[in-house]
């Protein structure tokens, strides 16, 4: 039994069976990964999936066992390959950050690029996706790291560092209504507005339904996107009247008038949520530094060993870090 004969293993389960797909996605041929498969089921003396006619069907009762147990074999391999680059001080991989576009957008590229000027050699992917998506991809093993925001509630998924805190804000153009008034929105004003929020506002449970529920008030949601600027865009039409996080106003945006939203909508906290059973580069702690200097990057380290228990300090305000992340 070898290692490549159990990623090829646990690469058929993923590709539902398809060989010719499994095939391409370990680069391998498809009688290669045929041969190794049926050497496999040869020396465990039985069969790992169920064939129909030429395909492969299912997975028997034997096979759930065995690629269970290959997948925690194969993820301490890779985790032992990571620790030897981490003590040979290799700067080049990957980094692959799962994560919302308003911190993909606003948040990132100041710490993305930090850490590219530190090692260059190192490629990073961006997988854009809404939060429970982000945690997903990570859980799946897709993402290194999910940068995500809750109104407060710590991420169950994963180790959580929580990395900053953040407001919404109460956009509207220039002139508007609301504009003349002079002063920011209460609730109760923006009850009785069209509003255009993040997609995550429709959800029974979200922070914001939470606020207008508890002071006997039901929000009007116009319209709905996971880009922050499009929320832009759409409260400029004079469709709305906008909710967006802080960091994605910025000097374009004098066109906009903005103040933070009512205190009975609660603020929010930014998390770098990590894998908790795998090994992490060095550069992928250099980036959660980055994002939180507040933490100590030996403390991080001995939590992600196992060897303390998290003990966060408090999370700055946004206005604070962003001097740290762009000076």
């Amino acid at each position: 039994m070898t290692l490549t004969q159990l990623r090829y293993l646990v690469a058929i389960a993923d590709a539902d069976f398809n060989i010719t797909l499994a095939a391409g996605r370990v680069h391998a041929t498809q009688p290669g990964l045929s041969k190794q498969l049926k050497q496999l089921e040869d020396e465990l003396g039985f069969l790992l999936f169920v064939r129909k006619g030429r395909s492969l069907d299912a997975v028997t009762p034997a096979g759930v066992e065995v690629i269970k147990r290959a997948r925690a074999l194969l993820a301490e391999a890779n985790n032992i390959r990571t620790y030897a680059a981490n003590q040979r001080r290799e700067s080049q991989g990957q980094l692959v950050l799962a994560t919302t576009h308003t911190q993909a957008r606003f948040v990132l590229p100041h710490a993305v690029a930090q850490i590219k000027r530190a090692y260059p050699a190192v490629s990073v992917h961006l997988q854009q996706a809404d939060e429970s998506d982000a945690l997903d991809l990570l859980g799946q093993g897709e993402a290194d790291m999910a940068v995500i925001s809750t109104s407060g509630d710590t991420p169950a998924a994963g180790l959580a560092v929580p990395l900053y805190r953040w407001r919404r804000m109460v956009v509207v153009p220039r002139g508007h209504a609301l504009d003349r008034k002079g002063a920011a929105p209460a609730l109760a004003a923006l009850a009785a507005a069209p509003l255009i929020s993040y997609e995550s506002s429709t959800r029974p449970g979200s922070s914001l339904q939470r606020a207008f529920s508890q002071a006997g008030l039901e929000p009007n949601i116009a319209l709905t996107a996971l880009d922050a600027d499009l929320i832009k865009t759409y409260v400029r039409t004079g469709m709305g009247v906008g909710l967006l996080a802080e960091m994605a106003l910025g000097a374009s945006d004098e066109d906009l008038r903005a103040w933070p939203a009512p205190k009975e909508i609660s603020e929010c906290i930014a998390w770098a949520v990590l894998p908790r059973e795998r090994v992490l580069r060095d550069y992928a702690l250099d980036l959660v530094n980055v994002l939180a200097p507040q933490i100590d990057k030996r403390d991080l380290r001995q939590v992600m060993d196992g060897n303390r228990e998290p003990d966060w300090p408090p999370p700055p305000t946004w206005e604070a870090l962003t001097q740290t992340i762009t000076n």
